[in-house]
This record gives structure tokens, C-alpha cells and sequence, in this order.
């Protein structure tokens, strides 16, 4: 089942020329990810019984026609598929004269509250959602973001209550955050990136400290979210 919101573009969202920021976009598919679990038993609101919670493992986005600020835009979503412990979900974006903006898929699993660890997986779960067989990638496969070994710039950051959301872990969204603040000054201003990879590896807690790194591979720009002690990549960004 092809689920279907409409949102509309506010002041927090807009970038460059007024369009919409990389940030947003991700803000709207994580919503409307959200809305659809709401409608079929899988919410927020349903965590107290289910004990069940979605969490996100990868995202890999591409914008095709950057809107300006003041559009309705309307977001399409569909589950694919499933293995063991994850399963799919792919996106489209379009602008009130139905041009396609971005599209995006995304990997999620879903984390057993109570044993503190990741829930197989059973069709039940899966065929609630009706899911498609329509991808928006020709490519459905997310190879893993090779990791560099040398590094152009680096900060430090310590989570705070902010970054904390309802899993007890640092909201997803804040990674890309943490990306644009461990770039040089140069590249951040390059910034909107049309393709955005995140590849999440291990939660981040309140009061971890990390070390952001940057490095640039031929076209694309690396960001490499660990601990300080460098023992757990928390994170991988690439952006181009």
C-alpha cells in the first residue's frame, strides 16, 4: 500500500534561495514513516503495548528539484520486503505541480524494548503494511560506505538532553547535524548536497563524548561519527 501525506514547507526549512534543506527533507520522510506505523498499529502511541519500536539503520537520498519555500508538497511511502531483522521503505516527493523532488529509501528493524534488542522479524508485522514491490533506486542494493583512513578535520561533541529522543538515543536526524559541523568551513558552504548516505552502526547515548571526522574521497565528502576512544563507529554520512 502507496501511503500519502501532505506537508507544507516552513521557515525552519529553508536554505539557500529559500529552498528546502537536506535536514527538512529527512525530517518529512521520517514523519510520514511515522504516520503510516501510527495508522496500521505500529506507532508511537502504541509502544506501551507492543513494546515494539522502529529504529532506522540507513537512509540514502537523492534530490532531483529542490523546492522553494511556501510549497505543499505531497510525500508518497511504501514498505518492500523483509529479511530476518529488517525490512524497507522507499519514498517520493513531489511539489504542488507534481514534479517529482526527491526520492529516498531508507532500512529499518525493529528494537524490543524490554530485552534491549533488535525483534525478528515475522510476515504478520510486514504484510500489515501491504508492502509494494515499486523501488524507487534501480539499484535496491545499500553497499556499506567504505570507511576512509585519513581524515582532512575532526571535532569533538558531547550529546546533550536535546539530542536525546523517545529510545533514550540520539534522534537520528542529529547525525546529519554533527556532519555539517565537522566540515571545513568551504565545503559546508557547498552545502545543499543533492545525495545524502547515512548508514547508522551503534546508538549514542547521553553524555557520550564523539569525534566527527571529515575526509574527502574523489567527489564525496566522508563523515566518520565515533567514540572518542575510536572503539565504535557510530556513524557513517556521505554526501556529494
Amino acid at each position: 500500500m502507496i501511503y500519502t501525506e501532505t506537508f507544507k514547507m516552513a521557515a525552519k526549512d529553508i536554505g539557500k534561495e529559500n529552498k528546502i534543506k537536506d535536514r527538512a527533507i529527512l525530517e518529512v520522510l521520517e514523519n510520514i514513516a511515522t504516520y503510516h506505523s501510527d495508522k496500521v498499529g505500529y506507532g508511537v502511541n502504541d509502544i506501551k503495548k507492543t513494546k515494539l519500536s522502529w529504529v532506522l539503520l540507513e537512509w540514502k537520498l537523492q534530490v532531483i528539484n529542490r523546492p522553494r519555500y511556501g510549497q505543499v508538497l505531497t510525500v508518497n511511502t511504501w514498505g518492500k520486503g523483509m529479511n530476518k531483522f529488517f525490512t524497507c521503505r522507499d519514498y517520493e516527493i513531489y511539489d504542488q505541480e507534481n514534479n517529482l523532488c526527491a526520492i529516498a529509501t531508507s532500512k529499518w528493524a525493529l528494537m524490543n524494548l524490554e530485552k534491549g534488542k533488535l525483534e525478528r522479524l515475522t510476515e504478520e508485522i510486514v504484510n500489515i503494511y501491504q508492502p509494494e514491490e515499486k523501488s524507487v533506486f534501480k539499484d535496491e542494493n545499500l553497499d556499506k560506505i567504505k570507511i576512509p583512513t585519513e581524515f582532512l578535520s575532526q571535532i569533538e561533541y558531547k550529546v546533550g538532553r536535546k539530542d536525546i529522543d523517545i529510545n533514550q538515543h540520539m534522534h537520528n536526524l542529529y547525525y546529519l547535524d554533527l556532519a555539517y559541523e565537522a566540515m571545513p568551513e568551504e565545503i559546508y558552504n557547498q552545502r545543499p548536497f543533492d545525495n545524502i548516505r547515512i548508514s547508522y552502526k551503534k546508538e549514542t547515548k547521553l553524555g557520550d563524548i564523539l569525534s566527527c571526522k571529515y575526509a574527502k574521497q574523489q567527489e564525496k565528502h566522508i563523515i566518520v561519527i565515533e567514540s572518542k576512544d575510536k572503539e565504535i563507529v557510530h556513524a557513517v554520512i556521505e554526501m556529494y
